[in-house]
């Protein structure tokens, strides 16, 4: 049954050597640098999506001094094949946008139809206010990739960002099942606060393919001036309607609660989690002691790396150890479950702009009764000490069960992306895998004997 099956798999002992390399690099077989499908040029940020529909989640990058690129497994291959190529018959060509010097992409369904939109943060070299290249949301119709925000409809209404930011994320503000985009520009005085783009239902027509767009972020409360960083979305202080959470430079962090009715409220000096005198970069959610609450992480540019646990009362403790908190030139947080140990691991992507700056990584395991215990494990090849990091992202990509690191580079230097597969995986995962080969093979058998 299935609860025998779940207790079985709890019994099996869990055993990993945090001495012994985390991570192999595999970026020679799966994504080798060349021209097309890993070009060595400046990038940013990924996501994960289902980019051509058909089940499979490809990687999208944001290409800063070159195309976008959007990398899908090959199994014929084996290998990872950017199929934005520079075609302008192929449905995805537009997606490459080389000019966007994009530097921010999410993914998330903006019109509820079921397929994913993309949304391209660019910056057009602007650091901080008024960008001279708008951001694009891309959308599937007509057989390829489209920009919304290029429609006659969304130009009149002046609705595209051309505001300087660094982050985006997808919120469902309404539980509508229609996502908005939530945008962290990094403002200049009173120009370039956070935006939040939308469709406008009202003014809409999805039977003539009428998509009207809207900035909603003043209506919603959180058109906010200041340098924006990182940006995170899910139930933080709601019990299932999606929260901001939004780490800032030179100022207070947010923390805006959804008020149930679309409108947010900022939580973040209540919560304990202002942080205004720390510069925040790469940001993460988990419920690191499986107490059923949101916990965050998020790395400081330099400076304080947090573990915030939230308690019963909605407020959150900083339970970084010294070695998790240890300044480094952070970039992106990411967290998730590696070798599939039933632990949550931590990993901490560096750029080296001033020397040497390997990644880091942590298992934060928990513990009965107690904080969970953090302890640094061994990157492995993943380190990349002279590695110019901007993003990182993770995907089962080959479907074998097992998270895959991607991770990005640029700002400082132009470099291939790298791609990194886990050397070690638990005994509970490969039992558990053995187990249900087995369970399968038996099943199989079975339906052959019942079928004569």
């Amino acid at each position: 049954s299935v609860a025998w099956l779940g207790i079985w798999i709890n019994a099996i002992s869990i055993q990993i050597d945090s001495s012994e390399p985390m991570f192999r690099s595999v970026t020679e077989t799966v994504l080798p640098p060349d021209n097309q499908h890993n070009p060595t040029q400046l990038n940013y940020g990924m996501a994960v999506t289902d980019v051509d529909g058909d089940g499979d989640l490809e990687v999208v990058v944001a290409g800063y001094n070159g195309p976008n690129l959007v990398l899908k497994y090959d199994r014929g291959q084996k290998r990872l094949v950017n199929i934005a190529v520079d075609d302008r018959s192929s449905p995805f060509y537009s997606l490459r946008d080389p000019l966007g010097n994009a530097i921010g992409v999410t993914a998330c369904d903006v019109d509820g139809d079921g397929r994913e939109e993309i949304y391209f943060l660019n910056t057009n070299n602007a650091y901080s206010g008024r960008a001279t290249y708008s951001d694009k949301l891309f959308k599937f119709r007509n057989g390829r990739f489209e920009d919304l925000l290029g429609d006659d409809i969304n130009v009149r209404r002046g609705v595209a960002n051309r505001m300087a930011g660094r982050s985006v994320a997808c919120v469902d503000r309404k539980g509508t099942g229609r996502y908005a985009v939530y945008v962290a520009n990094y403002a200049s005085g009173n120009v370039g606060p956070h935006a939040l783009i939308e469709m406008d239902e009202a003014a809409s027509d999805l039977t003539k393919g009428i998509i009207a767009l809207s900035d909603v972020a003043a209506q919603a409360g959180v058109n906010k001036y200041i340098g924006g960083r990182g940006v995170v979305v899910g139930p933080i202080l709601s019990q299932s309607s999606s929260d901001v959470f939004c780490d800032n430079e030179n100022g207070p962090n947010f923390l805006f609660r959804n008020n149930g009715d679309g409108t947010f409220t900022d939580m973040a000096q209540q919560a304990g989690v202002e942080d205004r005198y720390q510069h925040g970069r790469g940001v993460a959610l988990a419920d690191f002691n499986a107490d059923g609450k949101t916990d965050i992480v998020y790395g400081n540019w330099n400076g304080q790396h947090r573990l915030y646990l939230q308690d019963n009362n909605q407020r959150f403790r900083d339970i970084a150890s010294g070695s998790f908190s240890s300044p480094s030139p952070v970039r992106t947080v990411i967290a998730a479950d590696f070798d599939n140990d039933q632990e949550l691991d931590v990993f901490f992507n560096n750029i080296a702009y001033r020397g040497h700056a390997p990644n880091r990584l942590f298992r934060v395991a928990r513990r009965a009764g107690a904080d969970p215990q953090i302890e640094e494990l061994n990157v492995g090849e993943a380190a990349e000490p002279q590695g110019r990091g901007t993003g990182a992202t993770v995907t089962d990509f080959d479907g074998d069960g097992e998270l895959d690191l991607l991770v990005a580079h640029g700002e400082s230097a132009s470099q291939p992306i790298s791609v990194f597969k886990v050397t070690q995986v638990s005994h509970y995962h490969r039992e558990r895998q053995h187990y249900i080969r087995d369970l399968r093979q038996q099943h199989s058998k079975a339906e052959t004997h019942d079928n004569n």
